[in-house]
């Protein structure tokens, strides 16, 4: 008799701790407590029905966590680049990808043990299934989220490691980095790689803007500086005896690999640093870093963000320049095109002209760079990294994404530049550099006169 008039003094103290097992009600709502609060503040359920040890350490690592997300938010709103930098650093990835597995685990141990707690036994049978099912289902959307973070931060681990393994840190010259941009065809009517897309992104270091400056395929002459390797063999400019096109120089540096010995183990090959001395010539400006998207696999980059839109100024025919007849036409006006379909739009040479196609190109870069919103690419993050590991080669190195990313920002608040070295603009036949480097001082606003 005491002993049960103990019990009935502590059920009337403290019901959650010790519930009264014969209400089969106040089980039911003492239940849908617990797991309430299981999953608003993970631990507390323990800390008022269980293990009181145990919910200090759930209560802890929540806390801790929460905090480490308000500090991260708040240093993005008054510092993007600190975060960006730290989210742009392998170690920091492995640390998060870490913190987010633990998380899982301890979230999954704190939703068992109150799921123990509830004593489902003693509810009414009709509300088992539904107490259990909020537990569940609570701790699916909990874990299922930070198992996402986990995956995109081993994802983002894994794309750094590939592409931005390469490449050391360069100082900007006269304020200024300069980025060769490559749109490499091997396609199936092509004999090897040749760059087919060639342009240099300027970029003010300080602030973000930026000029592209984008030279034709079958420039001739590029000319080299001196202590180039390409500055011998070619002293007076690339003239080999026939049509001596610009991006001839990347097969005829595959082939005479001594000029780049040292060139695969920088992160870069014969080729690129070729086609890096000759733009570098004929545009007067030191080149920091390259990029080169292979055109023909940056159709699976395009579908993996669901497809960019581009607006096509005229009807034009879609097929290479040796086809009889167009593979199909694409109508004037906006068009969401696949990754496929953009490609064709970027190569197509049926009954037109190397300039043409140049400007299509700029229009799908542009085009992508407006999907690559935020937004979009988290949503699609592993799909979008797997695809750009595949297809863009680069030796920035990841110690300069976080500038690099910051600047981009900026420079999406401004004007672009463009400078295109195309026929009716400079001579590209026969160039006459000190003209071409005066329009591409301009366009960089080296002499004061581009737009900031």
């Amino acid at each position: 008799m005491t002993s049960s008039a103990g019990a009935d003094r502590e059920t009337f103290a403290n019901p959650v701790r010790f519930p009264d097992l014969r209400a089969p009600a106040l089980m039911s709502r003492r239940g849908w407590w617990l797991v309430v609060l299981n999953l608003l503040i993970p631990g507390s359920a323990q800390l008022l029905a269980g293990n009181r040890r145990l919910g200090r350490f759930g209560v802890v690592v929540t806390f801790s966590f929460w905090a480490l997300g308000i500090i991260a938010a708040t240093t993005a709103a008054v510092s993007r680049p600190i975060v960006v930098s730290l989210l742009a650093n392998v170690v920091t990835l492995s640390v998060l990808q870490g913190v987010l597995v633990f998380l899982i685990v301890v979230w999954t141990l704190l939703t068992i043990d109150t799921l123990r707690l509830v004593q489902l036994v003693r509810i009414p049978i009709r509300m088992r299934a539904i107490t259990a099912g909020l537990a569940i289902v609570a701790l699916a959307a909990t874990t299922m989220s930070a198992g996402y973070g986990a995956t995109v931060a081993q994802v983002g681990r894994e794309t750094l490691q590939q592409l931005f393994s390469g490449g050391h840190y360069r100082e900007p010259t006269a304020g200024r980095y300069n980025i060769l941009l490559l749109g490499g065809d091997a396609g199936p009517d092509r004999q090897g790689l040749r760059p087919d897309s060639i342009s240099v992104l300027s970029v003010d270091a300080t602030t973000g803007a930026t000029a592209i400056i984008g030279i034709p395929r079958n420039f001739e002459r590029a000319t080299f500086a001196k202590g180039s390797a390409l500055f011998g063999p070619f002293p007076r400019g690339y003239n080999c005896g026939d049509e001596c096109l610009i991006n001839y120089l990347y097969t005829y540096a595959q082939e005479h690999p001594d000029l780049y010995p040292e060139s695969t183990a920088a992160g870069s090959d014969p080729g690129i640093e070729a086609t890096r001395d000759a733009v570098s010539g004929v545009t007067g400006l030191v080149l920091h870093y390259f990029v080169l998207v292979d055109m023909q696999g940056f159709a699976q980059l395009i579908d993996s963000l669901g497809g960019i839109t581009v607006t096509v100024p005229n009807r034009i025919a879609i097929a290479p320049i040796t086809a009889r007849k167009p593979y199909f036409w694409l109508n004037a006006g906006s068009q969401r095109m696949t990754g496929a379909t953009a490609l064709w739009y970027a190569r197509s040479r049926y009954n037109t002209t190397d300039y043409e196609r140049m400007a299509r190109q700029r229009q799908v870069q542009e085009a992508m760079l407006t999907e690559f919103a935020p937004a979009n690419v988290l949503g699609k993050f592993q799909d979008v990294a797997k695809a750009g590991a595949q297809v863009v080669k680069t030796d920035v190195p990841s110690a300069m994404l976080s500038q690099f990313i910051d600047l981009a920002a900026k420079a999406k608040t401004q004007p672009m530049t463009r400078l295109e070295l195309v026929p009716g603009v400079v001579d590209t036949v026969y160039p006459k550099y000190p003209v071409i480097h005066a329009l591409v001082q301009r366009a960089i606003g080296a002499d004061g006169s581009a737009n900031h």
